[in-house]
């Protein structure tokens, strides 16, 4: 298990976005959220105290976690310093990227000499199988979105608080590293090999209830170039019964690559139900979350408005306003 509570590391982050890890842990597990430590230039900023290795320590932090998301997912030389330093004072070090802290030398030495824990969640723990397409009984929700890092994660996450807090039986599935160090468990999906990786989301949503509901956290997009072979893997591994739209309104490109644009969420919809219908005649899209975090209050509205009303799907920011109204447009399902 991962000590808590946590240091988030930022790094040298270019963006808010690419410490996206530790600000999904700050806003659906404060608790665990004592501090930041950023490095000179970090462009991200969650509102946390920013903390040393040593005030960290002294306010109880347990576990240092890389809450950087960047492209590749590798352990800059700049962060080694900070890392070991980390290890010496007595903390744990948790990180999701594809580049392992076991694969580093110098942080296992490190780990070793002050017996310490290294904790890489991006490693599968499982022998997934192959998937085989059997109907399970129960039923799942799965997030698709426009781009990647648009609210696939905050829209399951809200809609399982939603859920619950009706009564309703309901559980979100992380296939990610935000989800699976918030949660404390899941599929690190983009790890597994190619040929298991729906066989592993059949394996995390099995037989339930008739009346339980998944929500399957989404990942990348199908219209991204570099990352949609994980979103075909939770369509036809996770056989929604539904679909919610996710999309954040001011993009310009797709994440990562600049000579991309961003699908119409008509486009989304379209390919998306087809694809999904593959594995599941029924399934249907039945609402849609916007992201709306860099709009005004006024502009989110008119621009909710505007897509409710060209789309006649419920469509909500579910971390701004609740996800109530696609609480209920599932629960027509």
């Amino acid at each position: 298990m991962i000590q808590t509570p946590y240091l988030l590391f930022l790094g040298d982050a270019h963006d808010p976005l690419a410490a996206k890890v530790a600000q999904g842990i700050k806003d659906w597990r404060p608790e665990y959220a004592l501090g930041q430590f950023r490095l000179e230039g970090c462009q991200a900023d969650l509102g946390l105290p920013d903390m040393s290795i040593e005030e960290a320590v002294a306010a109880g932090v347990k576990t240092l976690v890389i809450g950087v998301a960047n492209r590749g997912g590798v352990i800059a030389p700049s962060w080694i310093a900070v890392l070991k330093e980390a290890l010496a004072a007595g903390l744990d070090i948790a990180s999701g990227l594809h580049n392992l802290l076991s694969d580093e030398g110098e942080l296992v030495a490190a780990a070793q000499m002050h017996g310490r824990t290294l904790h890489d969640v991006r490693i599968p723990t499982v022998a997934y199988p192959i998937a085989n397409g059997e109907k399970r009984q129960g039923k799942r929700c799965l997030a698709v979105g426009t781009d990647c890092s648009v609210g696939k994660m905050y829209t399951a996450i809200a809609m399982e608080r939603e859920m619950v807090a009706r009564g309703m039986k309901a559980t979100f599935r992380a296939t990610g590293q935000t989800g699976i160090l918030i949660t404390g468990g899941g599929v690190p999906l983009d790890a597994v090999i190619a040929d298991f990786m729906a066989g592993a989301v059949e394996y995390l949503t099995p037989d339930n209830d008739p009346d339980h509901w998944d929500l399957i956290e989404g990942q990348g997009s199908l219209y991204h170039a570099s990352y949609s072979g994980v979103t075909m893997a939770l369509i036809h591994g996770g056989q929604p019964d539904a679909l919610i739209l996710c999309h954040e309104p001011t993009r310009t490109h797709m994440r990562g690559l600049p000579g991309y644009g961003l699908p119409s969420l008509e486009d989304l919809r379209d390919l998306s139900l087809q694809l999904a219908q593959v594995v599941n005649a029924d399934c249907k899209v039945v609402g849609i979350s916007v992201n709306t975090a860099k709009l005004s209050d006024a502009d989110a509205e008119a621009y909710l408005a505007e897509v409710e009303a060209r789309m006649g799907l419920p469509a909500v920011d579910p971390y701004r306003q609740g996800a109530g109204r696609l609480v209920d447009a599932l629960a027509a399902v």
